[in-house]
């Protein structure tokens, strides 16, 4: 199976600062080895072909690369152990983890990997990478329905009808040759005249993409601390747990999505973190970038990237929160009445795109002969004047992908947290990952600690902004909902909260 071009986009995208995997952290009840997590593992491999298929690339890139068979697959390879010092805090695992997921995954084997985090008392914490063009977050989730049980004494998955006999990999002539013919059936098969017939629809939504676009380019937004310079390999995270219930409270007394709510912690926790740290804010605007899940209900289940976005743009000035949510709320609302996800998925399906031989060099990477290895080595400064200009692209990224409501297990041992890691790059040093696992809600923080030394101060920038804007939703004296009116659970990021 050929990489669609928005899955391959990661894989081109890709450079030694900014690895395009993305990462769960799974904290499990008890001390389990690494065998036995290997082991059970193993027995569920044959329910996800996927992980046990490699990329090849087409000679000079003539095709986008191709997901085959490894015939050198080894679980070993995939499934890790990595010891601490006895007695290590979970804080520690939590770093190291961290520090684990920096690397870029090895291009010649399978594209995921596990590593088991012994050491500390009591527990065992999982680190999980997947790289993008296998999997987003939804289909992430859908994994970990196969991986991860639903029951301690969950009965043993349907064994493997034969035992499992990978193809052998095809020749450079047989991948160029295929390519090629890829490439001629194409032509013969377009429409060189498709672009014009565009129905009233898809040209409705083909102009708002636009007046999306002109916004986003003609509105620029401050440059962050976090946006000052280009991303280094190093990350740190930080990391608070919530109750699902709270935000529900919260949702219920003001009204909107629980999106909502996560997107005006978010844009406020910034908003102060930038205050705190004395950088004039007032008059100027934050804008976020969150992912919007358009899977249709018959692509359920089906691995890839199946995501576009939208661009919400906020004040970057401390507010009142309940305020706050007010205008986050009225901001969301518009969003969607311009159907601004779909109309910008509309375009991106409409552009043509670049021809995988221009992407070439980009095989490049992560090899010997890496171009991008040496600024990973040596990442610039970031220029002390950078956050005086102003930024045409978005600030950060914050994504909220629902989880399973239920406990999970994985070998008879209980998923008792499930974090997780976005990606860096290019000029977005700090990252938020939502995500929702057994009633609770987890905010996830990464960032690279030369743009951002102090991410726990984010997090309780966060935090403080959650616990007062549930402090105001059980007032009595509390605001009454404003003038958008409740909006029933639908799809806003990667799923649905």
């Amino acid at each position: 199976m050929r990489l669609s071009d928005h899955d391959a986009a990661f894989l081109y995208g890709e450079t030694a600062s900014g690895p395009m995997h993305g990462a769960n952290i799974v904290v499990l009840e008890g001390e389990l080895s690494l065998q036995a997590v290997r082991a059970h593992i193993a027995r569920r491999l044959h329910l996800v072909p996927r992980l046990r298929q490699r990329l090849v690339f087409a000679p000079f890139n003539l095709a986008h690369p191709k997901w085959v068979d490894d015939p050198n697959f080894d679980i070993a390879q995939h499934v890790k152990g990595h010891s601490l010092e006895a007695g290590a805090t979970l804080d520690e695992a939590l770093a190291a983890a961290a520090k684990l997921a920096e690397p870029l995954l090895p291009r010649d084997r399978s594209l995921w990997l596990t590593y088991v985090i012994e050491g500390v008392k009591d527990r065992t914490v999982l680190l999980q990478m997947g790289h993008h063009a296998m999997a987003d977050g939804a289909s992430g989730v859908d994994i970990s329905l196969v991986l991860f049980d639903l029951q301690a004494n969950a009965p043993e998955p349907t064994p493997e009808p034969a035992p499992w006999s990978p193809a052998s990999l095809p020749s450079a002539t047989e991948l160029a040759t295929e390519a090629l013919r890829e490439q001629v059936e194409s032509m013969l098969d377009s429409n060189p005249f498709a672009a014009l017939q565009l129905g009233d629809g898809r040209m409705e939504m083909l102009r708002r993409a636009g007046e999306s676009i002109t916004r986003f380019l003609a509105e620029p937004v401050l440059t962050a601390p976090w946006n000052a310079g280009l991303v280094g390999p190093k990350r740190e995270m930080a990391w608070r747990r919530y109750e699902f219930g709270e935000f529900r409270e919260i949702r219920r007394r003001f009204g909107g999505t629980i999106n909502d709510v996560v997107l005006s912690v978010a844009a406020e926790g910034a908003a102060r973190y930038l205050a705190d740290g004395r950088q004039k804010a007032a008059g100027k605007n934050l804008r976020i970038m969150c992912p919007v899940n358009v899977r249709q209900e018959d692509e359920k289940g089906a691995l890839g990237n199946r995501v576009s976005g939208i661009f919400p743009m906020f004040r970057a000035a401390p507010m009142n929160i309940v305020e706050r949510l007010r205008k986050v709320r009225h901001e969301m609302e518009q969003i969607k009445q311009n159907r601004e996800a779909q109309a910008l998925q509309e375009l991106m399906e409409s552009m043509p795109s670049p021809p995988p031989l221009a992407m070439a060099p980009t095989q490049l990477v992560g090899g010997p002969f890496d171009p991008t290895a040496l600024a990973a080595r040596v990442p610039p400064p970031a220029p002390p004047w950078a956050t005086s200009m102003p930024m045409a692209g978005f600030n950060f990224t914050c994504t909220n992908v629902p989880g399973v409501q239920v406990p999970q297990y994985i070998a008879g041992h209980q998923v008792l947290d499930a974090l997780a890691m976005l990606m860096l790059g290019g000029v977005l040093g700090y990252g938020l990952a939502v995500t929702s696992y057994n009633k609770r809600l987890y905010f996830t923080l990464v960032c690279d600690p030369r743009l951002m030394p102090d991410v726990e101060r984010m997090a309780d920038s966060l935090d403080g902004a959650f616990k007062e804007l549930l402090a105001a939703a059980r007032s009595a004296d509390a605001p009454e909902p404003g003038a958008v009116a409740q909006q029933p659970q639908t799809k806003t990021t990667e799923g649905t909260q």
